[in-house]
């Protein structure tokens, strides 16, 4: 627990013990304390922290809040809580105002845990599994696996700080009705190369990377295939492009900073019997009738509004089978809590595939779907539609090497998955202030020349500075930026409970700007040495928590722009 963390929760008990002491000595009666909050007022002038507690108890004391607000007062005890005022507002809230010297405690505490500030054990350990991406391997990755990769990789970095056991996983679409199209349209691509007239599969997949990826067969094999039976040539096509697909999919997704615990393929379900196995329990489970020829999936019966299919009358299982089986499995190996990043396209399918879970037996809050928005590129003020090496979209490594790793995951983070995100091209390469990820990483750049600045004059670095020190620190530029950083535990917290990365995204961009009206007001190599050590720890803990956001969020850090 953080020092503002405990601080809060020294108030908040001591609240609750003012409110049982009133009881007993016959200044309030209450059957039961209301749960209250304590936090930080909307506007800063009001306080540090204010409870709504007096406002909370007005039914049960039979008192104006206001009333009740003063005798919680006279019965508070603030020895050790750093209150120096508190003054009842409003209707009824109590606000109370600390020593801002209680705020200089934070930096021995930044510089003590480096990497491990901010985090929490909110999660204690539980497993918790997060897939994401999990394109189908029939293509190049485009600008919404993009999203769905920064968003998933810093999620799952940001549970692991809150305490969570976490595991990427990528789910393999290697099965299915997409493969058979992916087989037809390499086989006609295939014979076409080798100068032969046969159609392309209506439904078969365009992009240009399928002309490349046979050329590479054919170089390597020739025409052998072309003699084979259809079946025999389109599984040896499929099997080498799924490699070919793989590869590039798994090395475009490390370079842009996604590394994988798990690559879980669809096949397998199939190949195991667990898809038939799982529809067998939902049948067990009365969940499951026959219609002509075909096994449906009563998902009426949990508040959907149609069932679905999920075994054909030909005895093919549907993409939903499947899907309910692999959901099945993930519970099966111990993870308490699984979450999917999906495309907002796959919002119908939200509350059939909660619904399969609850028939199966497990708790369907265990599952969280987050829908992601679509990604507009924007170049000269309009919006970028096609890509030469596709033919059909801007693939993740075309932005990589338009603007680089660091400004594509910024920019996917920054917002909530249900926004949709307009990626302005020029502006992720502009070297300046609009330029969100430079804004950031420049503060970092400077904070560490400000340390180099110090050892070339000669300044000792590595000094922690003592509490007298650290009580200069009273500027309001000061006390700005150490409250920022002690809010850090706080902030981690929620976004994980919230399952928002994007406002770590915030918080780091809030950071730095409070940094730079800082660097802009206060000299830090001055020839005061208390002072001058104090603000020396003061951009220490300033970087070291740039730092570790920015790591969350995928992003590096450089000494240097």
């Amino acid at each position: 627990m953080s020092l503002y963390e405990r601080i809060k929760k020294k108030i908040y008990n001591n609240l609750e013990e003012a409110a049982y002491r009133a009881r007993e000595n016959g200044k309030l009666a209450y059957d039961e304390l209301p749960a209250f909050v304590l936090e930080e007022p909307r506007e800063r002038q009001l306080g540090d922290l204010a409870t709504n507690l007096a406002m909370l108890l007005t039914k049960q004391c039979k008192k104006a809040p206001r009333e009740i607000a003063e005798i919680i007062l006279e019965n508070l005890e603030i020895t050790d809580t750093w209150i120096t005022a508190s003054e009842i507002a409003g209707p009824g809230f109590i606000n109370f105002r600390l020593d801002s010297n209680w705020l200089t405690g934070v930096i021995p505490e930044v510089l003590s845990q480096e990497d491990k500030y901010g985090s929490v054990n909110i999660g204690q350990g539980q497993k918790l599994q997060v897939e994401f991406v999990s394109a189908n391997p029939t293509g190049l990755l485009h600008m919404g696996n993009a999203r769905g990769a920064a968003l998933g990789d810093s999620l799952a970095a940001l549970l692991s700080m809150a305490g969570y056991d976490v595991s990427r996983e990528f789910y393999i679409n290697d099965a299915g009705n997409q493969i058979h199209n992916f087989a037809l349209s390499l086989e006609a691509r295939y014979l076409q190369q080798l100068g032969h007239d046969v159609p392309f599969p209506e439904a078969g997949y365009h992009g240009e990377d399928l002309i490349e990826t046979v050329k590479r067969i054919i170089e390597q094999d020739g025409d052998k295939y072309v003699t084979l039976e259809e079946d025999f040539r389109r599984e040896s096509l499929v099997r080498q492009a799924l490699e070919e697909k793989l590869h590039d999919i798994k090395t475009t997704l490390e370079d842009f900073g996604v590394f994988y615990d798990v690559w879980f393929s669809e096949q397998t379900l199939h190949e195991s019997g667990y898809v038939r196995d799982t529809t067998n329990e939902l049948q067990d489970k009365g969940y499951i009738y026959e219609n002509e020829g075909a096994l449906w999936f009563k998902s009426t019966l949990l508040g959907d509004e149609k069932d679905e299919v999920i075994i054909r009358s030909n005895g093919v299982p549907t993409y939903f089978a499947a899907d309910i089986a692999y959901h099945r499995n993930k519970f099966h190996r111990g993870f308490r809590k699984v979450i999917n990043i999906w495309g907002a396209d796959h919002h119908g399918h939200v509350g059939r595939l909660k619904g399969a879970m609850q028939a199966l037996g497990y708790n369907p809050d265990s599952l969280q779907i987050i829908l992601m928005q679509l990604v507009r590129l924007i170049q000269d003020g309009e919006v970028v539609k096609m890509s030469k090496r596709s033919g059909q979209y801007i693939t993740l490594r075309e932005l990589m090497d338009e603007v680089g790793k660091d400004a594509a995951r910024f920019y996917f983070i920054l917002r909530d998955p249900d926004s949709t995100v307009e990626f302005d091209l020029d502006l992720a390469k502009s070297q300046s202030a609009d330029n969100p990820v430079y804004y950031v990483q420049y503060a970092h750049a400077r904070l560490c020349s400000i340390l180099r600045q110090a050892k070339e004059q000669g300044y000792e670095t590595d000094i922690e500075p003592d509490r007298n020190q650290l009580a200069l620190l009273n500027s309001n530029e000061e006390k700005d930026l150490l409250k920022k950083i002690a809010d850090l535990p706080g902030e981690i917290a929620i976004s994980a409970k919230m399952a928002e990365p994007h406002r770590l995204a915030r918080y780091v961009l809030d950071l730095a700007a409070l940094f730079h009206t800082f660097y802009n007001s206060q000299r830090v190599l001055i020839e005061d040495t208390d002072l001058r050590v104090a603000r020396l720890g003061l951009i220490k803990s300033t970087k070291q928590v740039l730092a570790n956001i920015l790591g969350i969020l995928g992003v590096s850090a450089p000494e240097r722009m």
